[in-house]
């Protein structure tokens, strides 16, 4: 039963999902739709993401494209190891979604995939389609590019979006995953932290008139920063100029727009897949076993905590802000 306490409700997992699907039901979504995107909504608190999480219906909500019409999903140009695919203008939680699995079913005929998506918006949290794909045993890449919302460095105006990429590859018990945005802070996080009034880190956006600014508010008015310098902004300016292979310009001739773009193979096509995690496992395990630094308790691996803790919200349920809690039963 869900729990109030204080400026937070915990919830377990089927009331989450419920909650979520009647969200996305009252905004449009059919019933399918609403179930797909809520299990990565859900997933993502689970695993500790929750600017990323159920607060991110509210977004898709208020997002102008949200009020323009869906066309259903399909490829526009195919070959046994490509596809390049329209997104309908539905969100990319759900359009994505369905770019992985083609991705998942090419690399599964074919040994090799390599997938694009445009006309789609907010694709949700990386890791998890690499992580689907690295459990049906492939390695794969994932690179979104977004509407601009990040500074280029030295810029005073958004040139790029926060521009992820991610990586997954096979092993067991569980994946390794990494998944990083090239912004000093995603956009997700600078949306929640203007819902529920805080403020944000030093040095992660400037205003509208270039000024540092600690203000979401004024933030969203002027730009997120860059990652680390210039490296961030080139990683960024990298991740936009794959999305135009992902059709990023089709739908309205806007070279800064979303677009969506998976690389995704069988690691035996280079050396064998059992090997592969055998290799893996004692890499990881030298990594682990570096000396750690004064004050460091255990050197950490990408992909890990998140597990961990999405099996201890399974048990003990997830915990959201109220303020996001009352909207969303609002809607």
């Amino acid at each position: 039963m869900e729990t109030v306490k204080g400026d937070s409700v915990l919830l377990n997992v089927p009331e989450a999902s419920a909650l979520g699907e009647r969200g996305l039901l009252r905004i449009g979504y059919s019933a399918e739709e609403a179930r797909i995107i809520t299990e990565h909504l859900v997933d993502s608190e689970l695993c500790g993401y929750g600017a990323i999480g159920l607060t991110r219906i509210l977004t898709i909500a208020e997002h102008p494209r949200s009020a323009q019409p869906r066309t259903p999903i399909r490829i526009v140009h195919e070959t046994p190891v490509s596809a390049l695919m329209d997104g309908g203008n539905y969100v990319g939680l759900y359009a994505v979604h369905r770019a992985t699995e083609v991705a998942i079913d090419k690399a599964r005929s074919n040994g090799f995939a390599l997938v694009g998506m445009h006309n789609a918006f907010l694709s949700g949290r990386n890791a998890f389609y690499l992580e689907k794909i690295a459990r049906a045993g492939f390695v794969g890449i994932h690179t979104a590019c977004g509407e601009p919302s990040v500074a280029p460095l030295g810029g005073a105006a958004p040139a790029f979006g926060t521009n992820p990429i991610a990586f997954g590859l096979p092993n067991d018990p569980d994946p390794l995953i990494f998944d990083m945005g090239t912004s000093a802070l995603m956009r997700g996080d600078l949306i929640l932290a203007r819902r529920l009034g805080n403020v944000l880190p030093e040095g992660a956006a400037i205003d509208a008139q270039g000024r540092p600014t600690r203000d979401p508010v004024a933030a969203i008015a002027g730009s997120i920063l860059p990652f680390g310098g210039h490296k961030g902004s080139g990683l960024a300016l990298m991740v936009q100029a794959l999305g135009l292979l992902g059709g990023a310009a089709l739908p309205r001739g806007n070279v800064q727009d979303f677009a969506f773009l998976f690389v995704v193979f069988e690691p035996g096509l280079l050396v064998p897949a059992a090997e592969l995690k055998t290799q893996l496992k004692e890499l990881l395990s030298r990594v682990r076993a570096t000396p750690t630094q004064p004050g460091v308790d255990a050197v950490r691996i990408p992909s890990e905590r998140a597990f961990q803790e999405r099996e201890r919200r399974r048990s003990e349920g997830i915990r959201l802000p109220r303020a996001i809690y009352e909207r969303l039963k609002a809607l």
